[in-house]
This record gives C-alpha cells, sequence and structure tokens, in this order.
C-alpha cells in the first residue's frame, strides 16, 4: 500500500491557563505525537486544534507553528463545543498527515486529564 493521508488525534489539559502551561502541554502533545508516529512536519497537511473555554491566553496553534519545520503547516484553532460536566482547560488536536501507516497503526496521543477521554488506547499512557 502507498501513502494515504490519515487522521491522527491527540489531546491534554493543563494545570492554569497562562502561556507557559500552554507551551509546555502543547509542546509536549505534538513531540510525543510525532515520536509515536515517526511524523515528518513536512507531511503533515493541516492540523485543527481546539480548546475549552477555559483556555483564552493564546492559541494553541502558535505555539505548535513555534516548532521547527511547523511554520508552514495549515493550522485552524476553533473552540471545543461545551458540554456540561466535560473535561476542564483540555487542548484537542487533529493532524492530517502524509504516512504509510494503515489508520489502525497510527498511534492516538492522549496526556495528563485527557487520557480519560480515551482509555481504551492504552498505548497512549505515556
Amino acid at each position: 500500500m502507498g501513502w494515504r493521508v490519515r487522521g491522527v488525534r491527540g489531546a491534554t489539559t493543563v494545570e492554569a491557563n497562562t502561556y507557559e502551561a500552554l507551551e509546555r502541554a502543547v509542546l509536549e502533545l505534538m513531540e510525543e505525537i510525532e515520536a509515536q508516529n515517526d511524523i515528518d512536519p513536512r507531511e503533515i497537511v493541516s492540523a485543527t486544534f481546539s480548546a475549552t473555554t477555559d483556555i483564552d491566553v493564546v492559541f494553541p496553534a502558535k505555539i505548535a507553528r513555534s516548532r521547527s519545520q511547523w511554520e508552514n503547516v495549515p493550522l485552524l484553532d476553533v473552540q471545543q463545543m461545551y458540554v456540561n460536566g466535560s473535561l476542564e482547560r483540555c487542548i484537542r488536536v487533529l493532524i492530517h498527515v502524509n504516512t504509510p501507516l494503515e489508520q489502525h497503526q497510527i498511534k492516538h496521543i492522549y496526556l495528563n486529564g485527557a487520557r480519560d477521554l480515551r482509555p481504551d488506547l492504552v498505548y497512549a499512557q505515556i
């Protein structure tokens, strides 16, 4: 099978609504997604970030764009839909990437409190 566009999901939480906390969390999440899926940023088609309403100090995409080879990746930030009782201070990402991996081989990464969103993904318990 040849290369195809695949979706890679990830999420994390931050301990506070500060630039420093968001920077740590977003960089950790992006590094782990790239490492676990052997992603070359030049093969990324696009990425969409969502943040819960209690995160408003910086766009997660701005932090991601600061990474090496991410400056030309099309990025979008949106606000996560509010659901009563849902996880607070959560950043989610959906990355579309050209990869030789089959969809079932993709490792979706859920860190910190976001691990509770997908407890079925035990390999993401980093």
